[in-house]
């Protein structure tokens, strides 16, 4: 195989978020981490060589943007979501949480409320109260194994005056990838009670085999002229330590705001490293890609088939993008505290808690299937048998 992603990187003693904090975190530094969302994969190979030779310049100055990094981002969506955008929609931020918090801060006023559909990623929640915002929940259905938006409940919110939306597309946890019809659905609400809608899309690239994002502003010149994308390379090509990211806004109102909020924080200047990473996986990146996701579409197939044999009281939410699993343990009748130590203690292994993304994810736990085979193998089998006195309960 050109890419082998079953090969084990020690990934130990590198300052590594996922790997060097089980200790600390967890209380065993023999912790297998299937939990925070990046990869235990080299990025393509095109991007380690893309970053080597801008190190080599060795002279690590004031950097500015260039015309070819912009003209990848648009070549991309382009050929992967069919969505024609400017480079000139383009903005640069630190990150995608950094641009959600600017959302709510210049899009609302203090003690305002701004919609999330839960459950949901946690941050959600905290650039939210952290503005001195208030949570409206629009809670998810779930029907038939998978997530719905509940139409009738989040139209009652924006009449009571919700006027900022964040939507998680393809969504995080559940990994529902929306269909065209349903976020039309979504959109005709949104305008009919002018509502802005920040749309976290960072796991585009990320709708597995048989499904197709779609990017909510790519629908119509309407919805464009309402929204915010927020977007990013670094779920698709693992590159969150460069903690670069973008958004596309049509709208130059919308935009303005976020350049000048950019500018007050001097958070505006050019990365050094970040745009040639971001532009050689674009460019270069596409077969890795495609190739990343027959390996993570086969460690669904087998996380699925090992819980459905091993620990069959559990329910799990087969994923149509992003590389996590959704698994409802509420039949093992654990609390949040209990599904900890099951996980922390007796199986040494840890998965995300589900009660983070909200109360809708109590009892609920988070896989992140983007790791070679063998370890996914070993943290579920760890996981399904110290389960197994819970499940006879």
């Amino acid at each position: 195989m050109k890419y082998d992603f079953n090969r084990v990187i020690d990934r130990r003693n590198t300052r590594s978020y996922k790997w060097d904090q089980s200790e600390k975190l967890f209380g065993d530094k023999d912790i297998m981490p299937l939990w925070v969302a990046d990869m235990d994969f080299e990025s393509p190979p095109a991007v380690k060589q893309a970053l080597l030779h801008r190190v080599e310049e060795g002279i690590y100055g004031y950097s500015v943007p260039s015309d070819s990094y912009k003209e990848a981002i648009v070549d991309w969506y382009r050929r992967r979501h069919d969505w024609q955008i400017s480079p000139g929609w383009i903005t640069d931020s630190p990150g995608i949480v950094t641009s959600l918090s600017f959302s709510v801060e210049l899009f609302t006023s203090p003690g305002d409320e701004v919609i999330i559909q839960s459950p949901v990623y946690y941050p959600f929640y905290d650039v939210i109260r952290m503005n001195d915002r208030k949570v409206a929940l629009n809670p998810l259905l779930l029907r038939g194994g998978r997530y719905e938006m509940d139409y009738a409940q989040l139209e009652g919110l924006m009449q009571g005056g919700a006027k900022l939306l964040l939507l998680c597309s393809p969504h995080n946890p559940g990994g529902r990838v929306w269909e065209r019809e349903e976020l039309l659905q979504l959109g005709e609400l949104c305008l009919r009670y002018g509502v802005t809608v920040i749309s976290d899309e960072i796991h585009c690239d990320l709708a597995l085999p048989g499904h197709r994002h779609i990017p909510f502003a790519s629908l119509s010149e309407e919805l464009s002229a309402i929204t915010v994308t927020t977007l990013a390379a670094t779920k698709t090509f693992n590159l969150p330590g460069l903690q670069t990211s973008y958004l596309v806004a049509s709208n130059p109102e919308l935009r303005v705001k976020f350049e000048r909020k950019l500018k007050t924080l001097s958070l505006h200047m050019a990365s050094f490293l970040a745009p040639e990473a971001v532009q050689a996986a674009y460019n270069e990146g596409e077969e890795w890609l495609d190739a990343l996701l027959l390996h993570i579409d086969g460690n669904v197939n087998y996380a699925i088939d090992v819980l459905t044999r091993e620990l069959p009281q559990v329910e799990v939410m087969r994923p149509q993008g992003t590389y996590l699993l959704w698994v409802d343990c509420t039949r093992l009748k654990l609390d949040s505290e209990g599904l900890k130590r099951l996980m922390y203690k007796e199986a040494r292994v840890a998965f995300n808690e589900g009660s983070v993304f909200g109360t809708e994810g109590q009892g609920f736990l988070r896989i992140n299937l983007a790791c070679p085979r063998s370890i996914l193998a070993e943290a579920l089998e760890r996981f399904t048998r110290a389960a197994a006195p819970y499940a006879m309960n």
